[in-house]
């Protein structure tokens, strides 16, 4: 991978940096940027460097794209880390888009228990302001609604779950299993973040074996 230097001169560093042999002790790494201090007459220079992807930008680039529709239909529940800045993981949305499936996008928070929320009929009481009495509608199923929904052409659903990561892991076993429960449904769950978008079976993620995701 091509890589790119810069360099430049700063009298002004935080003094809280220790010098040894002309350097930092400690030269950070962070998002593929490669910083490193070292120390002249003239002044610290401070040398970087990154790759060629981050000056033609990550949406140029999408040598993956194959890869992520094949583990989707393999495993049939994913769990993606994206970037903190956002926007990567639209394309991966569109592609499934474009293979045919509908969409189901809930929060993790306040979602309540998955099973009842997403396969059963479940109960919600509506906001009030204490003088009314409490009241309590009933809900059909999230997703088996949706997939009654399904027009005769769409492949799937997708059920893209957002702040997976505050989910337990018993809440994430059942994501994983949903699949085998609702064949026509996959399942993304955000779980993290990282410095690139990736991504690992949910199953993994879980703590379940290969037996019991089956």
């Amino acid at each position: 991978m091509a890589t790119i230097a810069c360099s430049y001169h700063s009298a002004l560093l935080p003094s809280s940096h220790h010098r040894h042999h002309n350097r930092l002790v400690n030269p950070t790494t962070k998002k593929g940027l490669i910083t490193q201090t070292k120390y002249y007459k003239g002044g610290p220079i401070i040398k970087c460097s990154r790759e060629f992807s981050d000056f033609v930008g990550g949406d140029l680039l999408k040598p993956d794209l194959g890869k992520w529709l094949a583990d989707v239909e393999e495993h049939k529940a994913i769990a993606i880390y994206s970037p903190h800045e956002g926007g990567y993981e639209g394309r991966y949305l569109n592609r499934l888009r474009y293979q045919g499936y509908r969409f189901l996008d809930l929060s993790a928070r306040g979602l309540g228990d998955p099973e009842t929320t997403l396969t059963k009929l479940h109960p919600v009481c509506p906001a009030h302001v204490g003088k009314q009495p409490i009241a309590r509608w009933y809900f059909p199923p999230e997703v088996d609604y949706r997939l009654s929904l399904l027009p005769p052409d769409a492949k799937g659903l997708v059920l893209w779950i957002l702040e997976a990561k505050v989910l337990s892991k018993a809440e994430l076993q059942f994501l994983a299993l949903l699949p085998s429960l609702r064949p026509k449904v996959r399942v993304i769950a955000e779980c993290g973040n990282w410095r690139k978008f990736v991504w690992t079976p949910l199953k993994d993620i879980a703590g379940l074996t290969a037996n019991e995701a089956v």
